[in-house]
């Protein structure tokens, strides 16, 4: 099974496409997704709450059609492909400011809020979560809090979960990924990032990040 995520930003190409494309994903946990968005040979549920005109917080592409779950928090998607249940999610950045979907005064409340939601609504088993968490889960911190990375990190323990992606680079030098996977404990993983570019110009702000997983 491969699985991929990327933070489109909002933008929408016949280039965005391509690029997805040449993934060769199976399942594609998106986050930032333009209402244009169509891939061909693929099915696509979006989450129900827009993040800005014509852009939904998340949603999930699949070559097998997913069957729709409710979302389990605003800023998340969630359907079953194949028997696994996939959660795609924006979580909390420091800059976000304090409106909904986020509750709490400050941001290590948005994260720990938005991740008590998620807990109670995504089931304990046969799950892989991933998207734009905003936060980096080792090294230094520049999108989240280490706090909000601590609630994460908590999340992750409680729902036996590992992060393949954690290690892996952000664009900017320095930094590590913010866009993640995660797996049950004892899969058979490998991860990798994507450049996001064409002709020296990003394609998103994010780059892409792609998993081959043993799933059975």
């Amino acid at each position: 099974m491969r699985i991929g995520t990327w933070n489109l930003a909002g933008r929408w190409s016949d280039v965005h496409a391509s690029f997805l494309l040449d993934l060769d994903c199976d399942v594609l946990l998106l986050t930032e997704v333009s209402d244009r968005v169509l891939l061909p040979g693929y099915s696509l549920h979006l989450g129900g709450p827009e993040m800005a005109r014509r852009r939904r917080w998340a949603g999930i592409a699949s070559r097998v059609p997913p069957t729709p779950l409710p979302d389990p928090h605003p800023a998340s998607a969630m359907a079953v492909v194949d028997g696994w249940t996939y959660c795609s999610s924006i979580l909390p950045w420091r800059s976000a400011g304090r409106r909904e979907p986020w509750a709490g005064a400050r941001h290590a409340e948005w994260t720990a809020a938005c991740v008590a939601e998620l807990l109670q609504n995504v089931p304990s088993d046969r799950l892989i979560w991933g998207g734009d968490w905003n936060h980096a889960l080792c090294g230094r911190e520049h999108a989240g809090s280490i706090a909000g990375r601590s609630a994460i990190l908590a999340a992750l323990e409680k729902l036996d979960l590992v992060v393949p992606t954690a290690d892996l680079p952000h664009h900017i030098p320095g930094l590590l990924s913010i866009d993640h996977i995660a797996v049950p404990r004892g899969t058979r993983a490998q991860a990798r990032a994507v450049g996001a570019m064409l002709d020296g110009r990003r394609l998103s702000d994010h780059e892409a990040y792609v998993l081959d997983a043993l799933v059975g």
